[in-house]
């Protein structure tokens, strides 16, 4: 009786320059113990140097490889057809005034976009008017109201993104990171079309 063996392949993984890529490290297999193992560390792909920083492997290209080494086994695909290999050339920690430069100019930028916004909307006229309504005196700069507001929108920010650090408030994705699963797809959809061998009619044969 052929052994079936399922394979699902890893979306996406991560791995260092000039490794040998094996089975397990793209696929997850199910199968009984003693063939899983021999499977798992089968030898798939060699990352060398002509590769930049980015491998799609087929399953296609896989089964066919394992079919050739054991045409004992039935293999059979559960799930997604390829994986994306990312590989990591440099493995150095970031340097720390890059780290800087980047959250200072995220940080100009983002004060910028907020006084525009204040100035677009008159955010201070509408301050005034609302101290003048409660009061009914006239004050330039109504510290009551604009003090709570400031605070109110650093706490409405930490809300929005749904983090404080490395904390999250709870497990709803924030906006933001819908947007970047989103893009993230979108990416990994050009790159399956674009990166595919299967593809590229250079590689065929």
């Amino acid at each position: 009786m052929t052994t079936i063996v399922y394979l699902r392949m890893k979306k996406n993984i991560e791995l260092s320059y000039l490794k040998a890529v094996k089975l397990k490290d793209i696929a997850l297999v199910a199968t009984s113990e003693d063939v899983k193992k021999t499977l798992e560390n089968t030898s798939i792909y060699q990352i060398s140097k002509k590769d930049n920083n980015i491998v799609v492997i087929d399953s296609f290209l896989v089964i066919k490889h394992l079919n050739k080494m054991h045409p004992d086994l039935e293999f059979q695909l559960v799930g997604p057809t390829q994986t994306i290999i990312r590989i990591n050339k440099n493995n150095k920690a970031p340097s720390v005034l890059k780290v800087a430069f980047v959250w200072l100019l995220l940080f100009i930028g983002t004060a910028m976009t907020i006084m525009n916004f204040h100035y677009d909307v008159s955010m201070q006229e509408v301050q005034q008017k609302i101290h003048y309504l409660f009061t009914g005196e006239q004050n330039e700069f109504p510290l009551w109201i604009q003090i709570p507001y400031s605070f109110g929108l650093g706490m409405g920010m930490l809300l929005f993104f749904n983090h404080w650090f490395k904390k999250r408030f709870n497990e709803e994705p924030s906006p933001l990171e819908v947007e970047l699963f989103n893009y993230q797809q979108d990416l990994d959809h050009y790159i399956h079309h674009h990166e595919n061998r299967l593809n590229d009619n250079q590689h065929h044969h």
